[in-house]
């Protein structure tokens, strides 16, 4: 009822959850910037090249570097970044502009 009302007076109406959303993503770009600031360049580097699609042996040889030491990055970043798999690693990276969308 809240939303047909806000509608009718010409108003724009957005769920509770959906306000939530907005909000924390505006105020959490501090702390999204923060998150990016704990990382080291070479785990920003590592994040960028998963980003982008390369896997791990693509990515050691790029930086020349061995597997095991990209799987370690790999490790510090979902550990540093609270993510718990790749695609989550991606969206991580997409929204804080580390990679773009493309």
């Amino acid at each position: 009822m809240d939303a047909i009302r806000a509608v009718q007076a010409g108003r724009h109406y957005f769920s509770a959850q959906i306000a939530d959303g907005v909000i924390a993503r505006h105020f959490d770009r501090d702390a999204s910037r923060d998150l990016l600031r704990i990382l080291s360049a070479r785990e920003r580097e590592v994040l960028q090249l998963l980003a982008e699609g390369k896997g791990v042996g693509d990515i050691a040889d790029l930086l020349h570097l061995s597997r095991k030491t990209i799987e370690t990055h790999r490790a510090h970043l979902y550990q540093k970044l609270d993510i718990h798999d790749l695609p989550g690693l991606v969206r991580f990276a997409i929204r804080h502009g580390v990679t773009p969308l493309e």
